[in-house]
């Protein structure tokens, strides 16, 4: 890391640390890393009235950090609260006991035998603090005898923290037989939690996926969903004020490390991890994991993609035939993507929950949610496992080969190039059976062409938006690039010229004339029987 003194210029200073897997609250304070400071909602938290709460954010956006916060603020370390907003709260800072486990750990054991003796082994850590009887057989009578013996103990009600609920369910849910036999067991160990409320100070769950009080949670009909509480909606990831005064040092030293201003690396780090909003009208996220990340290795990347697009999110799209073309631009009740993982009748509800979609708008009168694709991570990320299953094309040798051509002629500014390259990658497409079958359903829909045209952009880096609202209307596709807006409307049944007129005509150029960057529009003809682009007008907007 560097800092700035005076007007003698950059001088070598120790680098900060910065929590990348860093999810254990003590070792992250103890060890001086980069924090963030959450602990007044933490502290909101502790203080709800319902002792029950489940908490859903999508993957490694902090919720184990934050339920690692809970721990030790209910372990009563205050040692490691110092400093912190929390520390000018009003709080008792009892040591309550407290029962702690991750359920990720028992995610691959596919067997009922295997869950089950895994969920003992996760248990025992906990059983060797506060003992166990020869009958405590069962994960969920372990669990029981846990919370009474940790209460008659120390004479406190006892804190139970489950981090990752779901994680066992997530890589079943395409075998109803494997998936129906982890709930049971899961059932099971969840049982103690409603007997044993009088013991219980705190029952704090987190998931990526929303539970069914009629499955798994069962035997608890107290439960409060939090995760859609507008006062929570900052408790994870990085606000906008947070970026531009707590990390203002470091997006400094990332503009230095890429020869660029802050304000410009700032602009890039928005575009690229900023975006997801888990309530109505609660201020916008930037991704904390990519976020850091970017920070530790001096490099905007894609990082939240590093493990690839999860496989029961691909199955799920798979099981209900998604339409990839409505994915960019979704009006939606919160009844239709906050659904229980049982009741799912789209793959919907997973998209929003595992942060593939977020919420962008809300409309109070009508109680519709518009939904989109965050960022420009999600986008890449998400297009790149979508490719494979939609296209039928392998995204490594397509980038050494089509894209390379098409990158240098768009950097180039020669668009007319990039398109004729475009063109004939398409029409030599090898389409799989299920996108054929979504060809002859959808033939008829410029969405379709659309959306395989903004598949094409974003697997290349491109950032490409579909669907954009303007006060014309919508905007077909926008795409940015470093020197140059570019402003697409993609005809099937009119003319490319007819096209380029429709983005004159309902001023769709003119949001962009301001941002610094030349505004090129260009209409496109897709061609049916040829399945490619045929026709396109390019046109400079002055």
């Amino acid at each position: 890391m560097y800092l700035c003194k005076g007007n003698t210029g950059l001088e070598s200073m120790e680098r900060r640390k910065y929590p990348v897997g860093i999810q254990t609250f003590s070792r992250l304070r103890r060890e001086g890393y980069v924090y963030v400071d959450k602990t007044d909602l933490v502290w909101q938290l502790a203080n709800e009235n319902n002792p029950f709460l489940f908490f859903a954010r999508p993957r490694r956006f902090g919720k184990s950090l934050l339920a690692s916060t809970l721990h030790s603020f209910f372990a009563g370390e205050r040692e490691l609260f110092e400093g912190l907003k929390v520390e000018k709260l009003e709080w008792n800072w009892e040591r309550y006991p407290v029962l702690h486990f991750d359920l990720s750990v028992v995610k691959d054991m596919t067997s009922a035998e295997m869950m089950s003796s895994g969920l003992r082994l996760l248990l025992k850590p906990l059983t060797e603090i506060y003992g166990s009887d020869a009958d405590e057989v069962t994960p969920g009578s372990i669990l029981s005898g846990l919370i009474r013996r940790a209460y008659k103990q120390t004479g406190l009600q006892v804190v139970i923290i489950i981090d990752e609920y779901d994680a066992p369910l997530l890589n079943s849910l395409h075998d109803d037989i494997v998936l129906e036999q982890k709930r049971t067991i899961l059932q099971e160990l969840y049982s103690p939690l409603k007997a044993n409320e009088q013991y219980i100070k705190r029952c704090f769950i987190t998931g990526i996926t929303k539970f069914s009080q009629l499955s798994i949670f069962s035997t608890i009909n107290n439960i409060t969903v939090i995760s859609m509480l507008p006062k929570y909606a900052a408790i994870c990831g990085i606000t906008e004020e947070e970026l531009s005064t707590t990390l203002a040092q470091d997006i400094a030293a990332l503009a230095e490390a890429n020869g660029c201003t802050p304000d410009d690396m700032h602009r890039k780090l928005k575009i690229r991890y900023d975006g997801y909003m888990f309530a109505e009208n609660s201020p916008e996220m930037y991704n904390p994991f990519s976020l850091f990340k970017a920070f530790d290795s001096g490099k905007v990347g894609n990082y939240w993609f590093d493990s690839g697009t999860p496989t029961f999110l691909i199955r799920q799209m798979q099981k209900f035939r998604t339409d990839i073309t409505s994915l960019n631009y979704l009006e939606a009740a919160s009844d239709d993507f906050d659904k229980p993982t049982e009741a799912m009748t789209s793959a919907l509800p997973l998209l929003y929950q595992s942060g593939y979609l977020t919420i962008k708008d809300y409309d109070r009168d009508s109680e519709i949610f518009t939904l989109s694709i965050p960022n420009q991570e999600v986008q890449i990320g998400y297009t790149q496992g979508l490719i494979p299953t939609y296209l039928g094309i392998d995204v490594g040798n397509t980038r050494a080969g089509f894209a390379l051509k098409f990158w240098r002629a768009l950097k180039s500014d020669d668009l007319d190039l990039a398109l004729r390259e475009m063109q004939t990658f398409l029409a030599g497409l090898p389409y799989v059976e299920g996108f054929k079958k979504k060809l002859e359903e959808m033939a008829n829909t410029e969405g379709f062409y659309e959306y395989t045209f903004y598949l094409i952009f974003n697997m290349l880096n491109v950032y490409a938006q579909t669907q954009v609202k303007c006060h014309g209307g919508r905007i077909d596709m926008v795409v940015l690039m470093p020197s140059a807006t570019y402003v697409f409307e993609l005809k099937m049944h009119e003319t490319a010229r007819k096209a380029l007129e429709q983005i004159d005509m309902k001023g769709y150029a003119l949001p962009y004339v301001t941002e610094g960057r030349k505004v090129v529009k260009c209409g496109i003809h897709f061609n049916l029987e040829s399945r490619t682009l045929d026709e396109w007008v390019i046109g400079l907007y002055i």
